[in-house]
């Protein structure tokens, strides 16, 4: 996996990028741990309302849905090794995995453009 500095306002984030089929079903799979200005960049194929789970993901996470331009849509928090189903409201093109609270913490809600999601490898 590659990675990708992505700005929210004026907060940095580090983010892996899920490109790829295989990266995108691994996630965040069996980590115990994330950096507080870390995070996974999962991008689609094609927009769609795509949907996250937590199977076998060791630590609660928020995911915000991005459109296109990279323009959050929706946040959910998602529990530790769950497999319910959190989904965008509307197609999606990109979703971005914080430690969960991380969005809210800082005030990010939806409408707010992403900087730097132009950035990303064509998904594979």
């Amino acid at each position: 996996m590659g990675r990708l500095e992505i700005t929210a306002g004026f907060h940095r984030i580090e983010a892996e990028v899920a490109y790829t089929d295989p990266d995108r079903q691994q996630g965040l799979m069996n980590r115990r741990s994330m950096g507080q200005n870390q995070g996974m960049l999962f991008v689609f194929p094609f927009p769609a309302r795509h949907c996250m789970w937590m199977r076998n993901t060791l630590i609660p996470l928020s995911v915000a849905f991005l459109d296109e331009q990279g323009r959050i849509i929706n946040i959910r928090d998602m529990q530790p090794q769950t497999e319910n189903s959190h989904c965008a409201d509307q197609d999606a093109r990109f979703a971005l995995e914080m430690n969960q609270g991380w969005f809210s913490q800082r005030g990010l809600k939806a409408g707010l453009s992403l900087g730097g999601i132009n950035r990303a490898p064509a998904p594979r």
